[in-house]
């Protein structure tokens, strides 16, 4: 990619232009990330290293730990760092990788998602065939194929976002490099750009979305099946936090990207673009876990491993 911009560098505004609240909104953030990130190193360790955890749906969820972790990781760190300095600048090849490295875990968790729901179609509806329909095997070719998908996904919108000429203003109304501020900053035609957009996000947005609830339409009524009440909750239970994480990711990708441009509001996309790309990712672990009795199982087991392993003396 060559850069045919005058723009060499850019300047990211971030949250707030209000020297006041930078205090307040580097602390938030800070804590934040290092909830987010411990909290998914700890489910991503949980699910591959606790036998209990040996099945497809916390195969999914390690994967899904790993999107999470490079989701915020790719956006808070550098925004911290304008804090730290008070240079809010990056230059026009370290925007276009936080873009790319933004969007491909961001893209392919929204595949992700939709293939954790028919995960769990398959468990409740089929159980007597699951280990046999969603295999080791198959779990593994799966996420290597959303990994793929997510990487073409970003590497066309990067390419076709950092192809146009960007020549006097270079202050990005937001706090990292996204699609939106960056058209609204470009000086050439961006209406193929918003059609690629919109074309992309449709497919992953609301075709993953709509696969997602026709799965759930088929759990609902398998679950409405079940005689026992028992029954009905454990398998409810199984599903409640994959529906937490789905509202609110889909909800709020869907609202920034498919809209038309002339109804942007970016002031409003930062908030909506904190929740999906801070908030969310940082708050799976916990979804998860607070909801999720094998996890916390699995999380008694390894604290007791640690502290045995740590009261061991060793042989001389």
């Amino acid at each position: 990619m060559e850069n045919n911009s005058l723009v060499s560098e850019f300047i990211i505004l971030g949250l707030s232009t209000n020297p006041e609240l930078e205090t307040l909104v580097f602390t938030l953030f800070l804590i934040i990330y290092v909830i987010g990130l411990i909290g998914n190193l700890v489910i991503f360790i949980l699910s591959s290293t606790d036998s209990g955890l040996n099945t497809p749906m916390y195969f999914f969820l390690g994967f899904l730990s790993i999107l999470d972790i490079c989701t915020i990781s790719a956006t808070v760190p550098k925004m911290l760092a304008c804090y730290i300095s008070k240079s809010k600048v990056i230059s026009f090849y370290g925007c276009a990788a936080q873009l790319f490295f933004f969007l491909w875990p961001v893209g392919t968790e929204l595949l992700l998602l939709a293939v954790m729901a028919y995960d769990r179609y398959i468990a409740i509806g089929n159980p007597l065939r699951y280990a046999v329909i969603i295999s080791r095997k198959v779990c593994i070719n799966t996420v290597a194929a959303l990994t793929i998908l997510g990487s073409l996904n970003s590497m066309t919108h990067t390419y076709c976002t950092f192809r146009l000429p960007y020549c006097d203003d270079n202050k990005i109304n937001h706090f990292f490099c996204e699609i939106m501020p960056l058209l609204k900053l470009a000086c050439g035609e961006t209406y193929m750009n918003e059609i690629v957009v919109f074309t992309a996000d449709f497919i992953l947005g609301i075709c993953c979305f709509i696969q997602t609830f026709v799965s759930y339409v088929f759990i609902i009524i398998t679950i409405l099946k079940i005689r026992s009440a028992e029954g009905k909750r454990k398998a409810f239970s199984t599903c409640a936090s994959h529906i937490t994480i789905v509202t609110m990711y889909y909800g709020a990708v869907i609202f920034t990207y498919i809209r038309p441009r002339s109804s942007l509001s970016l002031e409003k996309d930062k908030i909506i673009s904190a929740l999906y790309a801070v908030v969310t990712p940082a708050l799976n672990p916990i979804i998860y876990s607070l909801r999720n009795r094998e996890v916390k199982e699995a999380f008694k087991r390894f604290v007791r491993r640690l502290v045995v392993n740590k009261g061991q003396k060793p042989y001389h």
